[in-house]
């Protein structure tokens, strides 16, 4: 399976997972392609909306590029919604981070594992189930 594939099946997955605790969510279409900012998926519940950009790797670390995290940001405070980093490696379960929680690189951001285990919260931590 290519990499845009296992993109998004992981974020069809989330999707329905925050379906099935009673959030609406959407993937956005043009993520990635637009000339605007746009997270990957936008999720609300009656008093809370999220606005997630997500990553999915078989590595042990993924890279975000800069303006990618900047755009997210932007977009939330524009949009009146949260942002968040969402990410998924190998058979782990979804963790999500804010953006202030992802460690700086030279060129940008990184989530890892070990991030996960750090800091990452569990979808059911994100949602307030916990």
């Amino acid at each position: 399976m290519n990499a845009k594939a296992k993109g998004s099946n992981a974020e069809r997955e989330l999707i329905r997972l925050f379906w099935s605790n009673k959030w609406a969510a959407v993937r956005a279409a043009g993520s990635g392609s637009s000339s605007y900012p746009c997270p990957d998926l936008l999720a609300s519940n009656t008093t809370r909306t999220l606005a997630i950009e997500c990553k999915s790797s078989g590595e042990l670390n993924r890279h975000l590029p800069k303006q990618q995290v900047e755009d997210l940001v932007a977009f939330a405070k524009l949009f009146g919604a949260e942002p968040w980093i969402g990410a998924r490696f190998n058979d782990m379960k979804w963790a999500f981070f804010s953006p202030e929680d992802i460690k700086k690189t030279g060129t940008g951001f990184s989530v890892s594992v070990r991030l996960v285990k750090e800091k990452g919260l569990t979808f059911e931590q994100l949602i307030g189930l916990f």
